[in-house]
């Protein structure tokens, strides 16, 4: 499957970066607290696959839990518009509604059971969504 390049960022546009992925994207739907809370429907990709253009003091970060994931927000307007999953600690999830429009040809829409990681994270196969195709 080809790759092309999504562009996207936050609302206010401080936060920009560019992702690799397919036209045909399978995005994640989560119901974890704080997926849940924000509406974080995202697709994951291998962290090569993505390129942050914005400096690092424009994000503050949020962690809770087991601190494994990194929940990355604009400090400006507080839009989270990518983050590293604790399921692909290896990669990026890119919220999907923060890809500019043009490039997504069509989305599948997964449901992950965050409220019972462990067994989602066993019976889905999310994991494999950040490796790196050989």
């Amino acid at each position: 499957m080809a790759k092309i390049d999504h562009h996207g960022g936050c609302h206010c546009g401080d936060v920009r970066w560019t992702v690799r992925a397919a036209a045909s994207l399978v995005a994640w739907d989560c119901n974890c607290s704080v997926c849940a809370m924000k509406r974080n429907v995202h697709f994951i990709v291998p962290a090569a696959d993505f390129s942050l253009h914005t400096p690092a003091e424009r994000l503050s970060e949020y962690n809770f839990g087991t601190g494994v994931a990194r929940h990355l927000f604009c400090r400006r307007c507080g839009v989270q518009s990518f983050y590293h999953p604790r399921s692909n600690p290896d990669g990026v999830g890119v919220t999907l509604y923060c890809v500019d429009e043009g490039t997504i040809a069509d989305v599948e829409i997964r449901k992950f059971d965050g409220r019972h990681w462990e067994r989602s994270h066993a019976a889905t196969g999310i994991a494999a969504c950040s490796k790196v195709a050989t």
